[in-house]
């Protein structure tokens, strides 16, 4: 064989391995996780929450690393971050989906108002760009995967009389924004409620059960019967998890109808 069809040949696999390692895998089912405090997770990471894991849910680090997934998920705060809805999330789908991996991906900024999730928007407590900083993370996942669904909490920070009627409007330009980020009109975006633990947050809740009907592809899942870890803000480890797998029902509802 000649050194020039050698040549023609290395050039070619090359080409294939190239193509082959920019190309999504199709069974990589990609989530984005997106809010504040309560999506980062605040909740305490007990002895029985510490070693939840499935080798098929994987989780981007904050140095765009696909990992295994645990508590905590997110780096917002590294002091203070801890078990969230996020993991749950993912063991659930991964249940369903036995074929695929899941990968999550974390982008909640605790502490932030949703006027910080707007493109050039800046939380100087994090010393963060929460919506560019999203749009990096996920362009970046999705060299790997194919993006499924977003799951949002968010909204204590906005849960005043005067912002709450702010509120749906900006929540449905964002949805807008995620859904042409990913190239996907009908992207599902599965919202939850509030804490009902807190009278000011239900101004939140009233908002966001109007959103299914003003936006679709969208769901709510609720917050009935959860509890605060004792500062009436943050969900208990506990009921962060039974919150992720209300997501998951949600998420797989709107998946069905697709």
């Amino acid at each position: 064989m000649t050194n020039k069809v050698l040549s023609v040949i290395a050039l070619f696999l090359s080409l294939v391995i190239s193509v082959s390692a920019q190309t999504p895998d199709l069974d990589f089912h990609l989530y984005i996780l997106i809010g504040q405090s309560n999506m980062a997770g605040r909740g305490p990471i007990t002895d029985e929450l510490k070693n939840e894991s499935n080798d098929r849910v994987l989780m981007l680090t904050k140095d765009l690393k696909w990992v295994e997934a645990k508590h905590p998920l997110h780096f917002d705060k590294p002091k203070i971050a801890g078990v969230g809805p996020g993991l749950a999330f993912g063991l659930q789908m991964a249940k369903v989906y036995p074929e695929a991996k899941i990968g999550l991906i974390p982008c909640a900024v605790g502490g932030t108002p949703i006027e910080h999730w707007l493109p050039g928007a800046y939380d100087k407590a994090t010393d963060t760009h929460p919506w560019d900083d999203a749009v990096a993370r996920i362009t970046e996942a999705m060299k790997y995967g194919v993006i499924k669904g977003v799951i949002w909490h968010q909204g204590e920070s906005d849960s005043s009389p005067e912002k709450a009627k702010l509120y749906l409007a900006r929540l449905t330009e964002l949805i807008a924004r995620v859904r042409t980020l990913v190239g996907n009109p009908s992207l599902p975006f599965i919202v939850g409620e509030l804490g009902r633990y807190r009278p000011v947050y239900a101004n939140i809740n009233t908002e966001l059960a109007k959103l299914p009907a003003q936006v679709p592809f969208t769901a709510v899942a609720t917050s009935e019967g959860l509890v605060h870890k004792g500062d009436t803000t943050h969900f208990v480890g506990t009921s962060a998890e039974e919150l992720g797998k209300r997501f998951a029902a949600q998420m797989l509802k709107m998946q069905k109808t697709k």
